[in-house]
């Protein structure tokens, strides 16, 4: 029950979800004889219009997410109470039982306690819009993890479970999935440092909470503007940048801007070594090292990747570089295209430099292919998505997405809205609620919450899971649905990948539901359902467009995923640069060069682009502390998820026959069951390093 793990971080018949076309006899369209209205389902309506209603004030207040205790801030002082009353009774009950099966229940129970409160006090504290509760949330965190620091250091709790490990006939009895999580809940001891000497423990508690410190600041610090004295630019691009006096301001790399000296400018000076975030980092890396040596890791790569599906720091680097190195002549074609489209601009300086690629990028996809969100985003609009989204899992699992009326105090802002997951024949399975649209003070970041997650309750029911999927979307307006891009409506079928992901998971433990899982794994079903949003015989289902009704051209949707391929391996090849430069900042320490200089080194060995003296890009770097020694879990999950696709989808992407087997096979267990296995009995072979790498390089193809 580690702090990490504890902070993890849809009814409707098919006729329903395409949309009735009316003829209306008012004034003709010049492209038709008539012109067509769309009538949307009940679903489609609700994302489509601006909510009227405030939030309830009528009836009984049921508190946040039905929560009783939270009809107020000050709730969550009760709420945390309750469940650490919970848990040390719990605790007294695990440590007073005897040897048996029963002691894995009783911890899962125990994690259960903690996390009602955690997990949702962990989204209330960043998303809620009014500052009291995200205050009382705050605390709450703060208390229920010094209460996890304490679990995870109690050696007579420890002790109760090393008693069933060591029970081989007891323990080998077990199904799989009990198996797995005894072993994970000993893991999170093991990684507390319970088996240190009180020195060594100390020094453990100590770093951790030194880390979390400077990855705060480090995260921070990403974000800073630099400044520069206004004289020392030219004067005709001064006007460029936001102006302080006699300095501009500088916070981002400006990549889309047409002067190649604004962008370098903006490249030198945004990324300009910043000494303050290179001792951050420096002391984070230290510590990390420092604390992975204490509990006897030969590295912090070593220490994160246990019970990944990568295993080990070698077996990444592995990956890593056997894709780098086969996409150097595929990037070489695409710099050249980058080259023509540059002398185009500036026939007497046509190479390409660090910060040019997002504007040529940009620039060629343009002309060959003319690609604009205003083109495309007639025909998202989030309720047609939504309908897509139903669509699609009722054809694979046969489940739906409804639109049901929340209770008085139930959610935190009017235009939430929540949806019952619905099964068939099994009925309501999950709740998932949906703030996709941007407000003053919200996170601008897509992301899922687990709220409650899935467990077998005693008297054999199912507790149902309960998930927030976070957008941030503009709203609609007075007649206008929210329109998206594809990019966009791309990243809510990503989320909804995580949210299903959630609710169809049937594990008996919450310690393992869902995305509770290894990292590497657990964007496997969000990454696959990027493939569903990119293939026309699913979008000319649901893609229409808001005013006419039309279909979205399958033209439309050819000439659109061509663009994307076009520098799919450029793209590839930085993420690639971007994860080997991860892993060997948490290999081997101490660092024998500065962080700069490994920067330098990788960057010119695994990237096309090559190290701008006097730079330091991996300063602002936020995703070294978030996903420290695991960055390269995105390509990896990738390739996971083209082979399911082109193995199981592709051939036909709405089958019921595949959603089946890909919902029991691999959905339903979680993190309950090796995810090496479930992957290999859902495409019927073990992926070798060859094989992922292959997928990875397929997706830089065009077809």
């Amino acid at each position: 029950m580690s702090a990490a793990r504890l902070g993890h971080l849809a009814r409707f018949t098919n006729s329903l979800l395409r949309p009735t076309q009316y003829i209306v006899g008012s004034r003709p369209d010049p492209c038709h004889k008539y012109q067509r209205v769309t009538t949307w389902s009940p679903l489609a309506s609700a994302f489509n219009a601006r909510p009227k209603r405030q939030l309830e004030t009528s009836g009984q207040n049921v508190g946040l997410f039905g929560m009783p205790e939270l009809t107020s801030p000050g709730g969550f002082a009760e709420a945390q109470r309750v469940s650490v009353q919970e848990a040390e009774e719990l605790v007294q009950e695990a440590i007073r039982s005897p040897t048996s099966a029963h002691i894995v229940v009783l911890f899962d129970k125990l994690s259960d306690a903690l996390c009602r409160v955690a997990d949702l006090a962990d989204f209330v504290r960043v998303a809620h819009p009014d500052q009291r509760f995200a205050r009382a949330a705050e605390d709450a965190c703060v208390h229920i993890s010094a209460m996890v620091e304490q679990l995870n250091t109690n050696v007579d709790l420890k002790e109760s479970l090393q008693r069933l490990l060591d029970d081989t006939a007891t323990f080998s009895a077990m199904d799989e999935e009990s198996q797995i999580v005894a072993r994970l809940f000993m893991f999170d001891f093991e990684q507390s440092g319970i088996h240190l000497e009180q020195a060594k423990r100390q020094e453990f508690v100590r770093l951790n909470e030194v880390i979390h410190i400077l990855g705060s600041q480090f995260v921070q610090g990403t974000q800073t503007a630099n400044a520069i004295e206004k004289r020392r630019l030219p004067q005709h691009i001064q006007h460029s940048f936001a102006v302080d006096g006699e300095n501009v301001a500088i916070g981002s790399l400006y990549g889309d801007n047409p002067s190649d000296l604004v962008r370098e400018a903006a490249y030198k000076i945004f990324l300009f070594p910043n000494p303050t975030q290179s001792q951050l980092l420096d002391r984070l890396l230290d510590s990390r090292h420092r604390l992975a040596s204490l509990v006897g890791f030969s590295s912090y790569a070593q220490r994160a990747l246990r019970g990944t599906m990568a295993q080990t720091p070698d077996n990444v680097m592995q990956f890593l570089t056997s894709t780098g190195d086969r996409l150097f002549d595929r990037v070489s074609k695409e710099i050249e295209l980058m080259k023509e489209m540059k002398k185009e601009c500036n026939p007497f300086n046509p190479d390409i430099f660090a910060w040019d690629p997002s504007y040529y990028i940009g620039a060629v996809r343009n002309k060959r292919y003319h690609i604009t969100n205003s083109e495309y985003a007639p025909y998202f609009s989030v309720g047609a998505c939504m309908d897509g989204l139903s669509l699609i899992f009722s054809k694979l699992y046969g489940v739906t997405l409804e639109n049901v009326e929340a209770e008085r105090g139930e959610l935190w802002a009017p235009d939430v809205l929540k949806l019952a997951v619905t099964h068939e024949t099994e009925g309501v399975m999950g709740y998932i609620y949906c703030d996709l649209f941007e407000r003053p003070g919200k996170p601008q970041q897509d992301c899922h919450f687990t709220i409650r997650g899935g467990r077998r309750l005693d008297d054999g029911s199912y507790q149902l899971p309960k998930v927030v999927l976070v957008c941030s979307f503009s709203p609609p307006r007075q007649g206008a649905p929210s329109l998206l891009s594809h990019g966009m409506m791309e990243n809510l079928f990503h989320e909804f990948g995580h949210a299903m992901h959630s609710m169809l998971a049937r594990t008996r433990y919450q310690h393992v539901t869902g995305t509770r899982c290894a990292t590497d794994f657990a964007e496997v079903p969000s990454i696959l359902m990027e493939y569903f949003a990119n293939d026309y015989r699913v979008l000319k289902e649901f893609a229409r467009h808001h005013k006419t009704d039309q279909t979205l051209p399958e033209e439309m949707i050819a000439r659109l995923c061509t663009s994307k391929k076009q520098f799919a391996a450029f793209d590839m090849q930085t993420q690639v640069f971007y994860s080997i430069l991860d892993q060997v900042l948490h290999g081997e320490h101490p660092l024998r060069k500065t962080t700069v200089e490994i920067l330098s080194e990788v960057q010119n060995q695994y990237s096309s682009i090559k190290h701008v003296p006097g730079t330091a890009w991996h300063l602002r770097f936020g995703h070294l502390v978030g996903y420290g020694a695991k960055y390269y879990s995105y390509l990896l999950s990738r390739a996971v998820a083209s082979s399911i696709w082109h193995k199981c989808f592709a051939a036909d992407p709405l089958s019921r026959d595949t959603g089946e087997r890909y919902r029991w096979d691999m959905l339903a267990h979680g993190g309950g069951r090796e995810p090496t296995l479930l992957v290999q009995n859902m495409i019927g072979k073990k992926l070798s390093n060859e094989d992922l790498v292959r997928a990875l390089l397929e997706e830089t193809e065009e077809h």
